[in-house]
């Protein structure tokens, strides 16, 4: 195996944690910034207010982008087992 092929494989992986994390990580993001902004015009200083909405958001996602998401995830290791021969030879 070349360092190349190497370096292919992991910035594909990488490609691809980003490729998934993204939407629920965003999401989490946006509905944090919202209870932030609801928390400083109001000056409620609850920890935990953002726990609830941002747990909620990440499952609607989930539910929103999950086909999408487990679709990628089979596509990519289907490709990933599809080259092994090529890793060995």
């Amino acid at each position: 195996m070349s360092p190349e092929l190497v370096m292919n494989m992991g910035r594909q992986a990488i490609e691809m944690t980003l490729i998934l994390a993204g939407p629920l990580l965003l999401s989490a993001l946006l509905i944090g910034l919202v209870i932030s902004v609801f928390q400083a015009a109001t000056q409620i200083n609850e920890q935990t207010l953002s726990f609830i909405p941002k747990l909620l958001g990440i499952f609607v996602v989930l539910i929103l982008a999950g086909p999408w998401m487990l679709q990628m995830m089979v596509d990519y290791i289907r490709r990933l087992f599809e080259s092994i021969p090529q890793f060995i030879g």
